[in-house]
């Protein structure tokens, strides 16, 4: 058996089939603050919040994948900032899935949908919170 390798950074990556495309770069960018990377073609546009990327490619998933994604994160750096996002984006008219609540382990949340239908989680993860850089 091989050793094991060096340890990864972390999920820093996501790729998502996504329709309406342009609504959903808006809903990344403008709302949730990432700026686009790189745009290689008109349906490809590669997004970062700066330690991150998320690539948004036009239209629905390949059936013959059958893969399924339950939801993506975006992490905050402290909990008192999860009300306010979630008033901001409710405000923005972006549909909230689920209202934020305190988890039993210390983390505080809410769930909401992107314009093609992700389930998109706002968190604050206290494991995490004290590796995170504000962006901007």
């Amino acid at each position: 058996m091989s050793p094991r390798p060096p340890a990864h950074a972390g999920l820093r990556h996501v790729a998502l089939f996504v329709e309406p495309f342009e609504a959903c770069e808006r809903f990344y960018v403008d709302l949730l603050g990432m700026h686009v990377e790189w745009r290689p073609d008109p349906d490809n546009v590669y997004l970062s919040s700066g330690h991150d990327n998320l690539a948004l490619h036009r239209g629905p998933p390949p059936a013959a994948q059958g893969q399924r994604l339950d939801h993506i994160g975006f992490l905050l750096a402290r909990i008192e900032d999860v009300d306010p996002w979630h008033e901001f984006l409710r405000d923005n008219g972006v549909p909230i899935a689920a209202a934020p609540r305190t988890h039993r382990d210390g983390a505080r949340s809410f769930y909401c949908l992107d314009p093609a239908g992700n389930r998109v989680q706002i968190i604050f993860h206290p494991p995490l919170a004290g590796a995170l850089r504000p962006l901007r």
